[in-house]
């Protein structure tokens, strides 16, 4: 019913999907999500997903992943994200280490992570995502949602090269000019831009 209601307001508010890419070629893949500066966001992202023939997911924390909230949380692509240690030996695993051990146990995974971390305006990009993406050997689809021009779209792909500083000067170089809802609340990380 949640889809349903998603894939109604996609077509009422006059949007449209641009995504070069196959299913294939996304089946393991991190997906930027940016900018994120609304709630509204997971509306139009999981009707995109939906639309490119990829089953969203996105982490959440595996305590909220509980009764009646999973029922909403599940079908739209929540997945609950376990740090518990594989043995009583080992320390709590980091996010990162989480996520990339949902890689090894997962045929399809599409994962998609918000760099900003937050609604609010962040002018500085978590690293997460990258280190997820380079760890698991997958990846990464910079995909948008331009409130602007009502776009939901994922169209350059990037293999981590272990350059860090190099990647992020593309992705930024990719997110200019793509508005949020919220523009005030997007920023580019500025020390990676050229």
């Amino acid at each position: 019913m949640v889809r349903l209601i998603f894939r109604l307001l996609f077509w009422l508010k006059g949007w449209k999907v641009n995504v070069p890419f196959t299913k294939e070629e996304m089946r393991k893949s991190v997906m930027v999500a940016a900018p994120h500066t609304s709630n509204w966001d997971i509306v139009f992202a999981v009707e995109a997903f939906r639309q490119m023939g990829v089953k969203l997911r996105f982490a959440i924390k595996r305590e909220w992943m509980f009764f009646p909230l999973n029922l909403a949380i599940g079908p739209m692509g929540g997945i609950g994200i376990d740090r518990r240690p594989m043995n009583k030996r080992d320390k709590k695993l980091s996010m990162v280490d989480a996520m990339v051990r949902l890689f090894d146990q997962y045929d399809e995974l599409a994962m998609m992570i918000p760099p900003e971390g937050t609604r609010s305006l962040a002018k500085r990009w978590r690293s997460g995502f990258y280190q997820v993406a380079l760890q698991a050997n997958v990846p990464i689809i910079l995909g948008y949602l331009d409130y602007k021009n009502k776009e939901a779209g994922a169209t350059k792909m990037i293999m981590p090269s272990g350059d860090f500083e190099k990647d992020m000067r593309e992705i930024m170089e990719y997110y200019k000019g793509i508005e949020g809802k919220f523009p005030e609340n997007f920023a580019l990380d500025k020390r990676y831009i050229n």
